[in-house]
């Protein structure tokens, strides 16, 4: 049976003892139908794994919902979002957000999509997570509880994306499911809403009363109570979007947002007062002026329900599926745009009547002869860019790919690729910045995700050093992998740089075995012991070079070779294929022997 894996940085074990597993330790999969998948893949130290939140299996607590009273219920799957907001009140870490980027009916949850919440502490002991058992102030207790949406802003759908603002913890999830009438809604009341009815405030003054169709109440980046399990506001203020992701700046005041769509727009908000975003101005991006922001007038209701009339009639810069935006501790907005086949027909006719192409569309469409706006433009791997606001410039960090053809089978799957990145965050440890770059599944074709047998794909995660300036592939780090069927989504670094949380989105229900034939949330600590392997080792001479030396846990070499441990006595015992990064931690102290395959060796301390 092949079930879930799991890649880790610093991954090595002498997997020459576990002939079925034949595994590189450079955190490298093998593709195709040859390897074994295990459940659970893990280094011996110091990252550890751990499995949070379990959707389809875990009970959540929930609120009394079309007149069925409170209880409890099997959480909801298809786990995406991951937003955290810090406890400052008490020993524990916070809040976990995860939305479920779904539309089913459930009588006790509420329909469409919605979002889990539960809270964290560390262990003293382990350094693990665990969840933390609490009662709201509306009775409901237990470890997980259902997100009230039903009672407070009307239903939820597909809610992919998200914000975690950096100021304070306050979370947003993005309403992705662009519907453009009610009978495109699978929903058991399709009646008119009216804003702010039963005596709920949306607190935005362009929204308060008004009555719109039912799928116009979707499509919002909408304010969640994490502490409290339930939905505050929709942001009516900043326009109804295909949202993914978005991001709120250290000054609690400035909101950077991206759509999903093509032509998806990247926008701006600035709130008349730091932390009250009932109230501000709107812009989106045009390259080409001199101020690079356009204000969409968003105290007319008309622009905010028809986002992208006003953003088209503002000559706006188009891209190709802006997902996840965030925001790094060096000052700038990192955001992904994902990428689809042959978007020229989408976007055709917002260019025709103003939209600008932005300047990366118009180079690659050079370099493939053809126009943005042809059947013959294609852009499968999508890229990750960065945006400075201090010199209001845009610009590719790093695109996705390589380019291969199509067919390109599993077995000769390169080893470093980067297939349409669409979750953004940042990890910091000890001061330095990682970011972490999670794929989406959109197809195989291309060589985008390596096809397996069955048709099987998987999608994984990667980390970058946010200091490298003009970043390649080589510069990438691959630390997990989903299971067979599932894309990776979510991944957040914990404030205090030990813990990361990631998201395994529809694995598939036949290929992996418990829990991880369910969407799940998981985490992975210890990367305040690992930052260390993250860095440039320092190698010094000709021939074989090892690095660090001494050390007390993990060895690097200066080229991939085949290497073998030997004690001072001459006794073999670990044996290496095609690493350049291996664990020793599990050595005693002392003094050892390394020789690769061409017979040159180094001394080696392990303390």
């Amino acid at each position: 049976m092949r079930k879930v894996y799991t890649f880790i940085i610093a991954m090595s074990i002498a997997f020459a003892t576990q002939a079925q597993f034949n595994f590189p330790v450079e955190v490298t999969p093998t593709w195709g139908d040859s390897l074994e998948r295990t459940s659970v893949l893990l280094p011996p130290s110091p990252l550890k794994f751990q499995v949070l939140f379990i959707g389809g299996h875990d009970k959540v607590q929930t609120t009394a919902t079309y007149g069925n009273g409170a209880g409890e219920a099997v959480a909801k799957q298809w786990h995406d979002f991951i937003g955290f907001t810090p406890d400052n009140n008490s020993s524990d870490l916070g809040w976990v957000s995860v939305n479920h980027e779904m539309i089913v009916q459930n009588d006790s949850i509420g329909d469409g999509g919605g979002m889990t919440v539960f809270k964290i502490a560390r262990d003293p002991n382990t350094d693990t997570l665990v969840i933390v058992s609490q009662t709201l102030t509306d009775g409901r207790s237990g470890n997980f509880f259902n997100v009230d949406f039903a009672n407070t802003v009307g239903e939820t759908g597909m809610n992919c994306g998200g914000i975690t603002s950096s100021a304070d913890g306050r979370i947003w999830t993005a309403e992705e499911w662009f519907r453009t009438s009610n009978s495109s809604i699978d929903d058991r009341d399709t009646s008119d809403f009216i804003i702010g009815a039963d005596g709920t405030d949306p607190g935005i003054a362009v929204a308060q009363g008004k009555t719109v169709k039912k799928y116009e109440n979707y499509n919002w980046m909408v304010e969640i109570d994490p502490m409290e399990a339930v939905a505050v506001r929709k942001q009516y203020n900043w326009g109804r979007q295909g949202f993914e992701g978005g991001c709120v700046l250290p000054d609690n005041q400035t909101v950077y947002l991206g759509e999903d769509g093509t032509p998806g727009w990247f926008s701006k908000f600035v709130a008349t007062t730091p932390g009250d975003f009932t109230s501000g101005t709107l812009y989106v991006y045009k390259h080409d002026d001199p101020n690079k922001w356009v204000q969409i007038d968003n105290t007319n209701w008309n622009n905010m329900l028809n986002y992208k009339d006003a953003a088209v009639a503002a000559n706006a810069t188009m891209f190709n599926r802006i997902e996840w935006v965030t925001y790094a501790p060096s000052g700038k907005v990192y955001f992904t745009e994902t990428g689809r086949d042959n978007p020229g027909s989408r976007w055709r006719d917002e260019a025709a009547s103003g939209a600008l192409y932005n300047p990366n569309t118009l180079a690659r469409a050079t370099a493939q002869s053809t126009s943005p706006d042809s059947s013959d433009y294609v852009d499968y791997y999508g890229r990750v860019w960065v945006y400075d606001p201090i010199t209001d410039t845009a610009w590719v960090h790093i695109e996705g790919g390589p380019d291969l053809a199509d067919g390109t089978t599993a077995a000769n799957y390169p080893n470093i690729h980067l297939t349409n990145p669409d979750g953004l965050n940042t990890l910091t440890v000890n001061g330095k910045t990682f970011l972490l770059i999670c794929e989406d599944l959109n197809g195989s074709s291309y060589g985008r995700v390596p096809a397996e047998e069955g048709g099987q794909r998987t999608c994984e995660l990667y980390l970058l050093d946010e200091s490298i300036a003009n970043p390649t592939y080589n510069d990438l780090v691959r630390i997990s992998a989903t299971p067979f069927g599932a894309e990776i989504t979510g991944a957040i670094g914990l404030p205090d740089g030990k813990s990361i949380l990631v998201n395994s989105q529809h694995p598939s229900s036949t290929d992996n075995q418990f829990p991880y034939n369910n969407s799940l949330t998981y985490a992975i600590t210890g990367w305040d012991q690992a930052v260390s392997s993250l860095t440039n080792p320092s190698f010094e001479g000709q021939g074989f070079q090892i690095y660090p030396n001494p050390t007390s846990r993990e060895l690097l070499f200066n080229e991939v070779s085949d290497v073998a441990v030997y004690t001072v006595e001459g006794k073999r015992i670990r044996v290496f294929r095609g690493v350049n990064k291996v664990d020793v931690s599990d050595l005693e102290s002392g003094v050892y022997l390394v020789m690769n395959q061409n017979g040159q060796s180094k001394k080696l301390v392990v303390e």
